[in-house]
């Protein structure tokens, strides 16, 4: 997704952004489902009015701006689109009271998978060097798969979905969406709306098990805005629109994460979008944070029980008997939540950065363990295979053994860096791909030098 661009800070300080006069052209863009084999990208401009030419004309006077699109395949350098279009609007349409008005639009294009480079630029009609140009690398993943999927996010100024204008640019399914090309909001337009689609709905059997869930997190890493809902899928690919309202929060660059998990296979997706928020408004209470209890204001301040409990339960693998007595005798949500900032916060090795990097870790690897591990009836992290992985990180050498006639299929995980060297012995004993551990040389581990005698076929 598209970085914000420091053109968003210049943006509040006009005096200074356009010393070189450059004209404040804004783009954005976003991507959504097309086929098995390529992505609808829709780019979102933005010219602001008061600095475009007068352009006169017998038919009535307009103002004028050029937009110029290049999008070329990275491999190859081959162009794809390489087009330029005059957008203009009539002068009596134009407010000169209101010197924040913007000239608004979208266009779409259909693009096949691979990894481009575009140019987007825009500039007065009548005068080239006030051009503003950009520079996007971008990759095209379909997003119609066999897994549930995530579009990428539109951010807008405004969302309707009554009084719609069917002939306007901006609609599409159902929705008149007015994007915000400059993912600027500010305390005179704090409402934040997005809008996101999401795929594959009906596959694999995910009937009433699908949960969507929408986090606002600021510069620092910390979750301030939190909402889960259901998602009963009545089609296999649905839309979702949202608005959050910004004006409580202060000055910051923030990050809205959309995630869609299937609970019943454990599988998920997530799309994110960066975007500024400007509020001279905003006056932080000092005495009343200080009063706060840490936790409080940090990402686990807003988790739900079952989210807390879901946590832990993921991290069991590393907590030590006296952690896991003491949480179950934990009754209070607070308590909870506490315990577990503190319960990560003992595992940092760099308290000094915002990034628990310990922590960062292990969710990847937990991420990875319930994709790769995961039984019809088990989360990879409950399976053997998924609890040395968290504990011990990747194998640095694998030996993978099929079933035979005489013999049920087995893998050895071997691990050169722990103890001078040690190895897992997993099999499937039951036929149904949960690798039990059968014997370890790790110390602390199940040991049995005779565990081949439980993988033969009987």
């Amino acid at each position: 997704m598209k970085k914000i661009k420091l053109v968003l800070l210049l943006t509040l300080f006009s005096s200074f952004a356009f010393a070189q006069n450059k004209i404040n052209f804004q783009f954005d863009y976003a991507q959504f489902s097309y086929d098995s084999t390529s992505n609808f990208i829709e780019f979102y401009y933005s010219f602001p009015k008061a600095q475009l030419a007068i352009v006169k004309s017998p038919a009535g006077n307009y103002v004028s701006g050029i937009l110029r699109i290049k999008i070329s395949n990275k491999a190859n350098g081959k162009v794809l689109i390489d087009r330029s279009w005059e957008i203009k609007q009539p002068v009596a349409k134009v407010d000169t009271t209101k010197k924040n008005q913007s000239l608004i639009g979208v266009l779409g294009f259909r693009i096949k998978a691979g990894k481009y480079v575009a140019q987007v630029s825009g500039g007065n009609s009548t005068d080239t060097s006030t051009t503003r140009r950009y520079t996007e690398q971008f990759d095209v993943v379909p997003f119609i798969t066999k897994k549930i999927e995530l579009s990428h996010i539109e951010l807008a100024k405004n969302i309707k979905n009554e009084g719609v204008n069917k002939k306007s640019i901006f609609y599409k399914n159902s929705y008149e969406v007015i994007p915000n090309p400059s993912i600027l909001f500010d305390s005179q337009s704090p409402v934040l709306f997005y809008y996101v689609e999401l795929y594959n709905l009906m596959k694999s059997g995910r009937h009433g098990h699908l949960k969507m869930g929408t986090t606002l997190v600021n510069s620092a890493g910390r979750i301030i805005y939190s909402r889960n809902k259901n998602i009963k899928p009545v089609a296999n690919a649905l839309v979702q629109v949202g608005m959050i309202n910004l004006l409580k929060y202060p000055t910051d660059t923030y990050n809205l994460i959309i995630t869609l998990q299937d609970t019943l296979n454990q599988k998920g997706a997530i799309s994110g979008k960066k975007f500024f928020y400007y509020n001279p408004e905003f006056k932080s209470n000092l005495a009343n944070a200080k009063r706060e209890a840490p936790f409080v204001s940090s990402e686990y301040g807003v988790l739900s029980e079952d989210d807390c409990d879901l946590l832990f339960d993921e991290s069991q693998c590393i907590a030590t008997g006296d952690e896991a007595d003491r949480y179950k005798k934990l009754t209070s949500l607070n308590a909870k939540r506490e315990f577990l900032y503190n319960f990560w916060k003992r595992r940092d090795p760099l308290p000094q950065t915002p990034e628990n990097e310990f922590k960062a870790e292990y969710l990847k690897r937990l991420k990875y363990v319930n994709e790769h591990f995961g039984t019809l009836n088990k989360p990879g992290y409950k399976t053997d295979r998924g609890r040395v992985y968290l504990k011990y990180g990747p194998y640095d050498q694998i030996e993978r053994y099929p079933s035979s006639t005489n013999r049920k299929p087995y893998e050895i995980w071997y691990y050169h860096s722990i103890e001078g060297g040690v190895y897992f012995v997993f099999a499937d004993l039951t036929g149904y791909s949960d690798y039990e551990l059968v014997h370890s040389t790790k110390r602390g581990e199940l040991h049995d030098y005779y565990w081949q005698r439980r993988i033969i076929q009987n």
